[in-house]
C-alpha cells in the first residue's frame, strides 16, 4: 500500500483510551476510518478494503443515534482500533500481514454487518428517535446482541494484536502485558484453527489421495498420526492438505498451520501457537501443550522442503493427535504414512484448466484443453497459470500454439489474479530449490537435461569414468569438461565411486527435481522441470558438448555381447542429443551412437549417421586409416541389414583386404570383417564361399580367444548356420547344441545370445522334422524376446515369424496365420514393404492363406514377393526361386497349369540354387 499513513495514533495495547466528551469522541473515529478507507484503495486486498469501508458505514450509522451513544463507545473504539492496526500492519509487511490477516478481517466484517443491521432496523421503527434509542439501549434482547458481537469484536482485537506481535517480534514483557489483558481472555474458543486458509476455488479431484488420507485419520490406533504428501513444487501437495482440512475441520479439536519452510518460520509458527493458548511464549510450550492435550488436534507442518531441518524435533513427544506434511523431499516419508504427489488424472486437469481459464465445458473446448494439459503433463500449477492466461487473453484456441513457442516465458509469467495464496510461477517455483543445490548436484541435473527424462542410470557415468581412449578418436585434451566432471565421483586410485555419486543425486532428489525407481535403478525428471533446467544453462553449448561426449564414451565401453539389451535404454538418449544434425556432437563419437541405433533395430536411422560419419573421415583420414576402415565395415554391416546386400558386400571385401594388409589376418578387426562378408555371402546365397571363410574364422577365434570366448561361440554359431543352408542339418545341430550350452553357463539363460543360439538350434529342429521340439524352444525364445526386447523390436518379430512356420508344419494353419498377419504389419512399419524380412513374413502369411485354401489371397501375396526379391536378389538368388516355386504351387491350385508349369521349368533349372 503506497498512500502515507494518517496522522492516527492507536491506543496502547493492553490499555484503554482516555474517555472525550460526547462531541469529541465519534467524529476523529469516523474521521480516522474514512482516511484508513481511502488508503484501502490503493490495496490489492479485497478484503481489507471491505473491512474499513464496513466500519465507516458502522460509525456513520451510529453517529445518527444523537442521544445515549456512551453505549456504543466502546465497540466504536475497538473497531477502530482494529482498523489502524491492520493499517499500520500492512504497510510495515505488505503481502505478508495481508495474507496473514485475511481470515480476522473476513470475519470481523461478518461481525459489523450484523450490528450495522440492527441498529438501521431500530431506526426504521416508529416510535420517536428519543423512545427508539431509549428502547434500544434498555432492551435486554437488543442488548445481549449488541454485547455479544461487542465480545466477538474485541476478542477478534486482542487476536489481531497478538498476530502483530509475532509479526514486528515485540520484547517478551510486551508480549506478556498483551497475553495477560483483560481482553486477552476472550480470544478462547471451542476450536482453534490457527490461520489456515481454505483451498483454492478451483481445486479440483485428487479424490484417491483425500481418500487414503481420510481413511488413515479415521483409524482408531492409539498412537500419534502422521501423513506424509511429498512431491515436485507445484503438483498441489498444500491444497489437498487444504482440502482434506476443510473436508475434516470437524474431526479435529484445534488445527495449527505452521510455515515449515525455515527454522525461523517453525518457532515463529509454534510461538504463535503458544500465545494463542495463553500456554506461554516459545516453541517448546507450544509441543508441550500439545503433549499433554489428550483431543484430537491437528497439526500442518507445510513447506518443510529444507533437507537440512530435522523436522521431528517439532513433533509433539506424545502418542496422541495428529500431523499433516506437505514437502518437496522424499526423505519425509519415512515419519508415517506418505503419498507421493505428482500430475493429476487427465478428466481433473482438463476440469481445473477450464475453470481457471473461466471457459465452459463444452465438446469443443473440452477437446482442446486435453491437448494443453497433456503438453504441460498435467502439473497442477502449470494448468492453472494456463488458465489465468488463457482467461486473460480468452482465447483457448491459441494457447497451445503460443505455449509450443513460448514455453519458458509462459511458465515464468505471474498471473495478474490467482485463486489460492501460492506465490511462485512454474519456472520460479524450481528455481528456489535449484538455488539450493552444490555446484556439482546442479551441474549434473543440467547435463541430464540434455538426455531423454526418463531412463537415466549411474551406468551411463560409471561406463565413462572407465574410457580407454582408441588412437583414433579424441585425445584426452578434447575431453577436459567430461573428464572434469567425472573426476568428482572418482575414487584415489581413479575407481568409480557410486557412494558419491549417490550422494549427489539424493540431493536432487531431496528437491524432488529427480526421481528414482529402485526396480529399475533409472533416475527420471518430470518433462517440465527437464525444459526448464536447461534454461538455467549459461553456456548450452559447451554442456551439450559435454553431455554428448559422455555418452559417446559410456556407449564405447560396453561389451558387444551386451549391446543389444543396451540399446534399448540408450536409444532414447542418443535421439535427446540429436547426432544428426549438431555441429557439437563430436563424429567420432558417432561410431558409438550408431552401436545404438544398429542394435536397436532402427537401420535407417543408423544408416544416415554411418554414411555421413564414413564420408567425414574419408576426407580427414584417406580411405587406408584405422577410423575410416571401421566406419566402412559399420556401413556395409547396415547394407546387410538393409538387405542391401550387393553394397555391402562391396565395402565389406574392400575393408578386409585393407585390414589384412595393414593389420594382419589374424587381428579381431580382420577377423570381425570376415564374419561380416560371409554373411553377406549367405545373404546372396553363395552358402559354400560363406562357410570356407566361417570355418576360418572358427579356427582362427579357437586358437586366439579359446574354444568358450563368446565371439568363438558366435563364429560357430554362424557355421552353424550356413551348414544348415547346405542341408547338413545334422551337423548344423551339433554346433547349436554346443553354442547353446556354453551360452547358457557364459551368459546366463535369458541373455539375448542365449535366445539367438536357442532360436538357431529350433529351426534346425524343425528342419529335421522334430516341429514339436522346435515349437518349444521358439515359445520360450518369443516370450524372453518380448520381455526383454519388447514387442516391436526386429528380433522379437523374427521369433514370431519362426514359430508361425512352426504352426504350419504343425498344421495349426490359423495359429500361424495370426502371428503372422502380427508380423507382416509390424515389419512394414519398421522396416518397409521392400525389405528381406517384410517379403519372409509375406510368403509366410501367403503360405498360411493357401494351406487354409484362399489361394486367390496367396497369389496376390507370391506376385508381390517374387517381384521384390527379384528386383533386391536377382532372378537366380534362392530366395527369388522358392517365391517362384510357392507361386507356381497357387497357380495350379487355381488351374492355371500352363503358367504354373512355366515358373517350375524355371525353378527346376536351378534346382541346385535352392538344395538348402
Amino acid at each position: 500500500m503506497s498512500t502515507p499513513s494518517p496522522n492516527v495514533t492507536p491506543p496502547v495495547v493492553g490499555k484503554k483510551t482516555p474517555s472525550k466528551s460526547k462531541s469529541e469522541w465519534l467524529a476523529p473515529a469516523i474521521l480516522t476510518a474514512r482516511t484508513i478507507t481511502a488508503a484501502s484503495e490503493c490495496a490489492p486486498f479485497p478484503y481489507i478494503k471491505g473491512v474499513s469501508g464496513t466500519v465507516v458505514i458502522l460509525l456513520e450509522t451510529i453517529e445518527k443515534v444523537k442521544k445515549n451513544r456512551e453505549d456504543l463507545k466502546e465497540l466504536c473504539n475497538t473497531t477502530t482500533e482494529i482498523v489502524t492496526i491492520l493499517h499500520d500492519q500492512i504497510l510495515t509487511h505488505g503481502n505478508t500481514a495481508a495474507v496473514k490477516f485475511k481470515v480476522l478481517c473476513e470475519e470481523l466484517e461478518s461481525h459489523l454487518e450484523a450490528v450495522i443491521l440492527v441498529v438501521q432496523n431500530l431506526q426504521d421503527q416508529s416510535k420517536g428517535f428519543r423512545g427508539r434509542v431509549k428502547e434500544f439501549v434498555n432492551s435486554s434482547s437488543t442488548a445481549d446482541e449488541i454485547a455479544g458481537y461487542q465480545q466477538k469484536i474485541q476478542a477478534l482485537c486482542s487476536k489481531l494484536k497478538l498476530m502483530a506481535v509475532v509479526e514486528t517480534n515485540f520484547k517478551v514483557d510486551e508480549i506478556h502485558t498483551i497475553i495477560t489483558a483483560p481482553s486477552f481472555a476472550m480470544v478462547t474458543a471451542v476450536q482453534t484453527i490457527n490461520n489456515c486458509p481454505p483451498p483454492s476455488r478451483i481445486f479440483q479431484g485428487r479424490q484417491t489421495i483425500l481418500d487414503k488420507m481420510h481413511q488413515f485419520f479415521n483409524t482408531a490406533s492409539g498412537r500419534q498420526l502422521i501423513y506424509v504428501l511429498h512431491g515436485l513444487g507445484g503438483a498441489g501437495k498444500t491444497q489437498i492438505a487444504l482440502k482434506y482440512i476443510k473436508e475434516s475441520s470437524a474431526n479435529f479439536s484445534d488445527i495449527f498451520l505452521v510455515d515449515a519452510s525455515t527454522l525461523d518460520t517453525i518457532n515463529t509458527g509454534l510461538k504463535n501457537m503458544a500465545m494463542s493458548k495463553s500456554v506461554g511464549d516459545s516453541a517448546q510450550d507450544a509441543l508441550t501443550w500439545l503433549q499433554s492435550k489428550h483431543g484430537q488436534w491437528l497439526l500442518f507442518f507445510d513447506n518443510a522442503d529444507d533437507p537440512g531441518i530435522n523436522l521431528n524435533k517439532f513433533f509433539p513427544l506424545c502418542d496422541h493427535g495428529n500431523i499433516i506434511i506437505t514437502s518437496r523431499n522424499p526423505e519425509l516419508k519415512v515419519y508415517g504414512e506418505h503419498y507421493p504427489v505428482s500430475d493429476m488424472e487427465e478428466a481433473d486437469a482438463i476440469a481445473l484448466l477450464l475453470q481457471s481459464a473461466t471457459k465452459g465445458s463444452s465438446e469443443e473446448n473440452v477437446q482442446i484443453a486435453a491437448k494443453i494439459v497433456k503438453e504441460l503433463y498435467f502439473l497442477p500449477l502449470g494448468i492453472a497459470q494456463a488458465g489465468a492466461f488463457i482467461s486473460k487473453s480468452e482465447d483457448l484456441n491459441s494457447y497451445l500454439t503460443l505455449y509450443q513457442k513460448n514455453q519458458a516465458k509462459l511458465l515464468r509469467e505471474k498471473p495478474g489474479q490467482s485463486h489460492d495464496q501460492y506465490a511462485w510461477t512454474v519456472y520460479t517455483t524450481w528455481q528456489i530449490s535449484f538455488d539450493k543445490l552444490s555446484p556439482l548436484a546442479a551441474t549434473l541435473l543440467q547435463l541430464c537435461s540434455f538426455l531423454h527424462y526418463s531412463g537415466i542410470s549411474e551406468d551411463m557415468f560409471s561406463n565413462a569414468s572407465k574410457y580407454r581412449f582408441p588412437v583414433w578418436l579424441p585425445p584426452k585434451e578434447e575431453l577436459q569438461d567430461p573428464l572434469q566432471f567425472l573426476s568428482h565421483f572418482l575414487g584415489p586410485g581413479g575407481e568409480w565411486n557410486s557412494l558419491r555419486f549417490s550422494e549427489v543425486t539424493n540431493e536432487i532428489k531431496s528437491y524432488s527435481l529427480i526421481t528414482f525407481d529402485a526396480a529399475t535403478k533409472m533416475f527420471s525428471i518430470h518433462p517440465l522441470v527437464h525444459a526448464w533446467s536447461r534454461s538455467t544453462l549459461v553456456d548450452e553449448a559447451s554442456s551439450h558438448l559435454c553431455i554428448s561426449s559422455l555418452l559417446g564414451m559410456s556407449i564405447a565401453e560396453i561389451p558387444d555381447h551386451d549391446i543389444t539389451l543396451a540399446s534399448l535404454r540408450l536409444m532414447p538418449h542418443i535421439g535427446s542429443v540429436s547426432p544428426f544434425n549438431n555441429a557439437d556432437v563430436g563424429a567420432d563419437f558417432r561410431l558409438a551412437f550408431w552401436h545404438i541405433y544398429f542394435s536397436a533395430g532402427k537401420f535407417t536411422e543408423a544408416h544416415n549417421l554411418i554414411e555421413h560419419t564414413c564420408d567425414k573421415y574419408r576426407l580427414l583420414f584417406g580411405e587406408e586409416h584405422l577410423a575410416t576402415l571401421e566406419a566402412m565395415h559399420r556401413l556395409g554391416i547396415t547394407y546387410l541389414y538393409l538387405g542391401e546386400y550387393k553394397k555391402a558386400k562391396e565395402l565389406e571385401v574392400t575393408v578386409l583386404e585393407k585390414r589384412t594388409t595393414l593389420l594382419g589376418q589374424d587381428h579381431p578387426d580382420s577377423l570381425v570383417a570376415m564374419v561380416i562378408l560371409a554373411a553377406t555371402h549367405v545373404k546372396l546365397g553363395d552358402f559354400e564361399k560363406a562357410k570356407e571363410l566361417e570355418v576360418t574364422v572358427l579356427e582362427k577365434r579357437t586358437k586366439l580367444l579359446g574354444r568358450d570366448h563368446y565371439k568363438t561361440l558366435t563364429a560357430m554359431g554362424n557355421l552353424a548356420g550356413t551348414h544348415s543352408e547346405l542341408g547338413d542339418f545334422e551337423k548344423a545341430k551339433e554346433l547349436e547344441v554346443t553354442v547353446l550350452e556354453k551360452r547358457t553357463a557364459l551368459l546366463g539363460q535369458h541373455h539375448f545370445e542365449t535366445l539367438m543360439a536357442m532360436g538357431n538350434l529350433a529351426a534346425t529342429h524343425s528342419e529335421l522334422g522334430d516341429f514339436e521340439k522346435a515349437k518349444e524352444l521358439k515359445v520360450t525364445v518369443l516370450e524372453k524376446r518380448t520381455a526383454l526386447l519388447g514387442q516391436d523390436h526386429p528380433d522379437t518379430l523374427m521369433a514370431m515369424g519362426n514359430l508361425a512356420v512352426t504352426h504350419l508344419k504343425l498344421r495349426d494353419f490359423d495359429k500361424a496365420k495370426e502371428l503372422e498377419v502380427t508380423v507382416l504389419e509390424k515389419q512394414i512399419k519398421l522396416l518397409g514393404e521392400g525389405h528381406p524380412h517384410t517379403l519372409l513374413a509375406m510368403a509366410n502369411l501367403a503360405m498360411s492363406h493357401s494351406e487354409l485354401g484362399d489361394f486367390d489371397k496367396a497369389k496376390e501375396l507370391e506376385v508381390t514377393v517374387l517381384e521384390k526379391r527379384t528386383k533386391l536378389l536377382g532372378e537366380d538368388h534362392p530366395q527369388t526361386l522358392l517365391a517362384m516355386a510357392n507361386l507356381a504351387r497357387s497357380h495350379s491350385k487355381l488351374g492355371d497349369f500352363e503358367k504354373a508349369k512355366e515358373l517350375e521349368v524355371v525353378v527346376l533349372e536351378n534346382a541346385d540354387q535352392i538344395a538348402g
